[in-house]
């Protein structure tokens, strides 16, 4: 299972880290002797090794506070070498272990988290913190019922912690397995019924599915008990582009932008949004939507919509180099989206490469056949939903 890393989980994760300032020095164990028993040798070679031993620890103090402030910022990959680089010479052994089984979860590495992680529980450190990242270690290494196992742990630690199951259910999402994701949102809403976070991400995960009803319902809710916030923005823009609603998709959009809200979400729906009404090179609308996208790219590279969206804009304004790069990116992401390949075949018959265009048209007619099987064989609300379009991408 290909699992795609996302900028929002990692900044969500990085709210986790628990940070202790550790700057502490080794204390040097002094020889209980009768004064002037030790000759001069003596003396230059026990100070030559307390200094060394100091030197040693000073050394790995500064590794972790490297490490430490690398996993604040989400730059998991270069944190990882000064955190092992500090391992077994400070005092603050659980902090370091707690980054650095962080950093590998952010990585992909989930076997080596889990195995840091699982080391901490034995050690008594079975912190809803702890339990959390183990949780989604194991979504990522495909391993559900341990998943699902650990996040029950987290939620009895402290059930009233909306991000546990929010985190969880965002590496859901990175893995692309919804329906985990979907038991890990229910699992919060025993206790937090009233959280707009959940819903939202429960529509979401619904959207993915393809079961639109009962998305638009967590939608609803979600604008309602988000009202004002950037949640409930993000639903209702949500909501909007899932119905067709264009203007009010870029209208909800718009007003949460414009109140400070610089989420990546928000400013790619914007940018969808106005993609989608038609705008072209030379409108203010178009700058807009180019402005937003390249904001919401920079922020999440991983986030698949965006790059298409993007890559649109750059096509639409004959940037074909750019619009092929972003392309390529979102196929990478998503390779089973037929708008990638539609896009990259106008891209590459404009550049003249007809080869790689007939390649892009290939797929897309292979993705299209496979869509419309799908249709035949679909149960009920599934059907329903695909006669009904897709939400944008």
């Amino acid at each position: 299972m290909k699992i795609v890393r996302a900028n929002w989980w990692k900044i969500g994760l990085v709210a986790t880290i628990l940070f202790h300032a550790l700057c502490s020095a080794h204390a040097l164990q002094q020889r209980q002797s009768v004064p002037g028993a030790q000759s001069e040798s003596q003396l230059r070679d026990e100070s030559a090794s307390a200094a060394s031993r100091q030197s040693e620890a000073d050394r790995a103090d500064e590794e972790l506070k490297q490490g430490t402030t690398l996993t604040r910022r989400g730059k998991f990959k270069e944190a990882i070498p000064h955190l092992l680089a500090a391992r077994g010479n400070v005092t603050s052994e659980y902090a370091l272990e707690f980054n650095l089984s962080l950093c590998y979860v952010g990585v992909g590495d989930g076997p080596k988290a889990i195995s840091i992680l699982e080391g901490l529980r034995q050690k008594k450190h079975d912190t809803a913190d702890v339990e959390n990242l183990l949780a989604q270690a194991y979504v990522g290494k495909g391993q559900r019922a341990e998943a699902l196992a650990a996040l029950e742990r987290a939620a009895a630690i402290s059930p009233q912690n909306e991000k546990l199951f929010a985190f969880v259910a965002d590496a859901c999402t990175d893995a692309q397995d919804f329906e985990l994701g979907l038991k890990v949102v229910d699992i919060g809403l025993r206790t937090l019924s009233q959280s707009a976070r959940l819903h939202y991400q429960k529509a979401m995960l619904l959207t993915q599915l393809d079961q639109f009803d009962r998305a638009r319902e967590d939608f609803g809710l979600a604008i309602k008990l988000g009202q004002g916030s950037e949640i409930g923005y993000l639903a209702a823009g949500q909501e909007a582009l899932l119905v067709g609603d264009i203007p009010g998709g870029i209208r909800a959009a718009r007003e949460g932008i414009s109140k400070g809200m610089q989420n990546p979400a928000l400013l790619a729906i914007l940018g969808r949004a106005l993609l989608l009404s038609g705008i072209g090179p030379g409108q203010p609308e178009f700058t807009e939507a180019q402005n937003a996208l390249e904001k919401a790219v920079a922020e999440r590279p991983n986030d698949a919509g965006s790059q298409i969206a993007l890559g649109q804009i750059y096509l639409l304004g004959s940037h074909l180099d750019d619009a092929i790069a972003h392309l390529l990116a979102a196929c990478e992401l998503k390779p089973d989206q037929p708008s990638i390949y539609a896009n990259l075949a106008k891209a590459y018959q404009r550049k003249g490469d007809s080869q790689r265009a007939q390649d892009a048209l290939a797929k897309l007619e292979s993705l299209n056949q496979a869509q419309a099987e799908r249709i035949r064989s679909a149960p009920g609300e599934r059907k329903a939903s695909y006669a009904g379009g897709s939400p944008p991408q």
